[in-house]
């Protein structure tokens, strides 16, 4: 591990420090007068590849910094109306001025031609048309051909491997970070250019004071006034009866922005996730979440395959959504925005399972379920965003009305016993949020305020019938009783404060802050219709009556004090925070007279360096330690039926938990504009130590009683990756690989049996698409993966499993609006003696109306008729087979179209 580690430092320092020169100076023309935006090119003598560029500013001053091992490097500059210049320079920091000649450059046509891809700063920027082909719809259609950036089905975007921050159009953020809706709805026809901002800093009046890693992406509209949309029409017949219904109207303009979206369907599609937040933003600009249950009691799952939703999906869902921005001042300053969206969901799932633990219990289950989803959410947004001041207010509401049910067979594999078992839970929750972060100048200062207040509520129900079911180690239910009952309502109350001013001083900003958080959770629950089989051993008290009940408060106040420290200049930005928190966490159930305390003080440093040089490189290195002292969930004494196959609970005497993790990881960084080449190079390391491990004891069926012991020991994760992708423009192809290496190992205990468990997962992908040809274009994702699970100590197991999943889609255009298209996805597993091949096939028949920019599609999915999908993982205490029930054979004929 430690070579591991120095090996690639030893790498990552040699590459900031090898070679790297500076050439700088002025271009002028005959008379002296300075020439803006002159390209400066330095390349290596022979060889047709740019080591860096630069362009000159309104003084004609220019700056390139470039890494090269020959002797000698060639200088070019170029300039409108002037006699293209090259010299041969040594490879040396120098500064070198030159005089241009005049010559006029001729026009032989008039004629425009647009680069795909152009830079100016941090600013990259892509012509749509350059990277779209026939069969594409929407910008999440051809921004997944773009190199460089990746799209996955909810409409989230990757850049160079990491999540943007931010998802403008025509400069303005409307959705708030939930840009999903209009990734996969906006039409490709409206885009001009997508333009991404590397190192962008959302609040504009920290820029160049407070830096940033992340990227942003803005979409560039062709007209600055734009009423455009999305919609499809489909209906189909499979079992059952199919529709699939999007609108997605949006406006877009100078002042206001607004999009409506209403998408329903049966057919598998699933569209309630396109309004989560995807992009977050900076931490000045307060605090969100995405707003979720506190499920602490579930029916027994169905599990889902590694395959895409389409095939496995049997959903009939109903979702909403309205977003509104404006401007409510002459300035333009002030942004008013409000977001609604609504979900109504009813989902099936069916699986059938063989868990065989390392322990020797070995169980089979066949799992129906319903699962119904019905929630509303709310935010109103006030935003000043200016170079004088900043202002944000967020406020936001929540409120589910979720319920699940379960029909659940179950089985011990070596004595054959059956069992069964309805199981329901009902899970209303409220939500309610409020973040205000407002920034001041103050004289050469900055003052910056945060506050953040949350109140939940979660009341969960969940019971099973009959309460025979429940085999649970040391559980028996009540005598002449039909159902057991687990009920649970929780409190919670969060709020944090914080103030800091932040002063600039030659290219530093320091940001001392104090602040305040306190959490607050109030928990109340009861287990009804089951009790504790008497114990045998006179030595062991039997439970008594309140341990199935639990009425505990946990909170946690920490004041703490941190010095933030940045600085950015053009090759160097950092960025670091060192706060040191006075923890004081409390647990209080007066109903078993436990109080349980922790008063500890933390330095909890983290640091973010990276170096840009050559022009196209960037070399980082980020450390960070962190320390959770556990939640409520990790404190409670009294029994806990979180699930009917198995009960929680917390010693009384176990000391709440203490994790102390430490991390550390560095990045290296290409991406050249000029010849399409992209790629990256990761390393992580970390270490997870606790002071309290988990123990399950599980029995013959697989029902569990989770148990903990008082043990410190450790969590330790190393992985590195590496992702390669080129676009090649003769070919408008677009590629890329990856290949990706991860190791986990942690101590671990199964039935009081103690063990080292150690998890090393590797994979291999390969992209691309192409649209060389005018009647063909196509897209093709694969990986190759493989996984390892090696237990040593009182258990000794060992596993390996393999897989391979390819996804190709084909284009055929054999006439002027007529597409045919093919998608064949693919998943293999191999793990020992076990080899399952699952293929999925799709078929289409596109007409297109050119005059109106309306698609009629007939499509066939899972021609094949593949009712089943068979698949063997392996898992840290168990390895298992798993049968899941699919959607049918289905086909569909849709009407798509543009709103204008």
């Amino acid at each position: 591990m430690k070579k591991n580690v120095s090996l690639f430092l030893m790498l990552f320092f040699s590459v900031l420090t090898f070679a790297q020169k500076t050439v700088s100076g002025k271009i002028m023309d005959e008379d002296g007068i300075a020439i803006p935006s002159a390209s400066v090119t330095v390349e290596e003598p022979g060889k047709d590849a740019i080591l860096a560029y630069g362009i000159t500013n309104s003084k004609g001053e220019y700056k390139v910094t470039f890494t090269s091992a020959e002797a000698n490097v060639d200088l070019k500059v170029k300039a409108f109306n002037q006699k293209p210049l090259t010299k041969q320079i040594t490879n040396s920091d120098q500064t070198l001025t030159f005089k241009m000649q005049s010559e006029a450059t001729e026009i032989k046509e008039v004629q425009l031609k647009t680069k795909m891809i152009t830079s100016r700063g941090d600013t990259i920027a892509y012509d749509l048309k350059a990277f779209d082909s026939k069969s594409d719809r929407t910008l999440a259609d051809v921004m997944r051909k773009i190199p460089g950036i990746e799209v996955n089905t909810d409409g989230t975007i990757l850049y160079q491997g990491n999540a943007i921050n931010k998802f403008y159009v025509n400069g303005k953020d409307l959705m708030e970070g939930g840009y999903g809706t209009i990734n996969n709805s906006l039409p490709k026809d409206a885009v001009q250019k997508v333009e991404v901002l590397e190192n962008h800093q959302p609040v504009k009046i920290l820029q160049d004071k407070v830096p940033s890693d992340a990227a942003a992406i803005n979409i560039k509209l062709k007209n600055s006034v734009t009423m455009t949309g999305r919609g499809e029409v489909g209906t189909g017949f499979g079992d059952p009866w199919l529709w699939n219904v999007k609108l997605t109207p949006m406006f877009f303009g100078q002042k206001s922005q607004w999009v409506v979206n209403y998408k329903t369907n049966n057919m598998g599609e699933q569209v309630e996730n396109e309004g989560n937040i995807l992009a977050f933003g900076s931490r000045f600009e307060g605090k969100r979440i995405n707003a979720s249950q506190n499920d602490w009691l579930n029916v027994e799952n169905a599990d889902t395959p590694d395959l895409p939703v389409k095939r496995y999906l049997m959903n009939n869902v109903h979702y909403l959504s309205a977003n509104y921005l404006t401007n409510i001042d002459k300035k333009k300053e002030w942004e008013l925005k409000a977001n609604a969206n609504y979900t109504n969901n009813a989902v099936e799932r069916e699986a059938y399972s063989q868990r065989d633990y390392f322990g020797g219990s070995s169980n089979i289950t066949n799992i129906f379920n319903n699962f119904y989803t019905d929630k509303a959410k709310g935010e109103l947004i006030f935003t000043k965003n200016a170079k004088k001041g900043f202002f944000k207010n967020t406020t936001s509401f929540s409120q589910y009305w979720n319920a699940d049910r379960g029909i659940v067979d179950r089985t011990d594999a070596k004595t054959g016993k059956l069992t069964h078992a309805d199981e329901g839970i009902e899970s209303p929750t409220t939500s309610f949020q409020n973040s205000l972060s407002t920034i001041v100048p103050w004289k050469e200062k900055m003052v910056n305020l945060l506050s953040y207040v949350s109140y939940q509520t979660d009341k969960q129900t969940l019971e099973v019938s009959p309460s025979s079911y429940l085999d649970i180690p040391g559980f028996n239910p009540v005598a002449n009783t039909d159902f057991a009952r687990q009920s649970l309502r929780l409190k919670t109350f969060e709020a944090n404060h914080s103030a800091n001013i932040g002063f600039s001083v030659k290219g530093w900003t320091f940001t001392p802050e104090v602040g305040f958080n306190f959490k607050s959770t109030d928990m109340v629950s009861d287990l009804s219709n089951i009790k504790a089989i008497p114990s045998t051993d006179p030595n062991i008290s039997d439970p008594k009556p309140e341990a199935y009940y639990n009425d505990l408060k946990y909170t946690t106040a920490t004041p703490y004090g941190s010095v933030g420290v940045n600085y950015k200049n053009d090759s160097w930005m950092l960025y670091a925070n060192f706060p040191v928190n006075s923890n004081n966490i409390k647990a209080e159930d007066p109903l078993r007279k436990v109080s349980k305390e922790v008063n500890k003080v933390t330095f909890e440093p983290s640091i973010f360096a990276q170096y840009t040089f050559a022009s196209f490189w960037k070399a980082s290195v980020n450390a960070n330690i962190n320390n959770n002292f556990g939640e409520i969930n990790t404190a409670y004494s009294g029994f806990l039926m979180t699930s009917p196959s198995g009960i929680n609970t917390m010693d009384k005497d176990n000391p709440i938990p203490e994790n102390n993790n430490k991390s550390a990881g560095t990045r290296i960084e290409y991406r050249n504009p000029l010849n399409n080449l992209f790629f990256n190079v990761n390393y992580r390391y970390s270490d997870a130590k606790r002071n309290l491990i988990s123990n399950p004891e599980i029995n013959g069926g697989g029902y569990t009683i989770m148990k903990y012991k008082v043990q410190d020991n450790h969590v330790l994760n190393n992985g590195y990756s590496v992702e390669v992708g080129k676009y090649f423009p003769k070919f408008k192809t677009n590629a890329s690989l990856s290949y990706s290496n991860n190791t986990a190992e942690s101590d671990a205990f199964l039935n009081d049996k103690s063990y080292t468990n150690k998890n090393n997962g590797q994979s291999f992908g390969i992209k691309f698409n192409n649209t060389y040809f005018s009647w063909m274009s196509i897209d093709y994702n694969a990986s190759l993966s493989k996984t390892k699970q090696t237990s040593v100590g009182e258990l000794n197991s060992s596993a390996t499993r393999t897989g391979f999943t390819h996804n190709l889609g084909l284009f055929f255009y054999p006439i002027e609006n007529h597409t045919v298209g093919f998608n064949w996805d693919q998943v293999n597993t191999n793990a020992a003696d076990q080899k399952y091949h699952n293929g999925f096939y799709d078929v289409s028949y596109q007409f297109t109306w050119a005059k109106k920019k309306i698609d009629f599609e007939l499509k066939w999915m899972n021609i094949a008729n593949k009712k089943v999908f068979e698949t063997y993982d392996i898992n840290t205490t168990n390895i298992t087979y798993t049968r899941y029930q699919l959607r049918p054979s289905q086909f569909m004929f849709t009407v798509k179209f543009n709103f204008k």
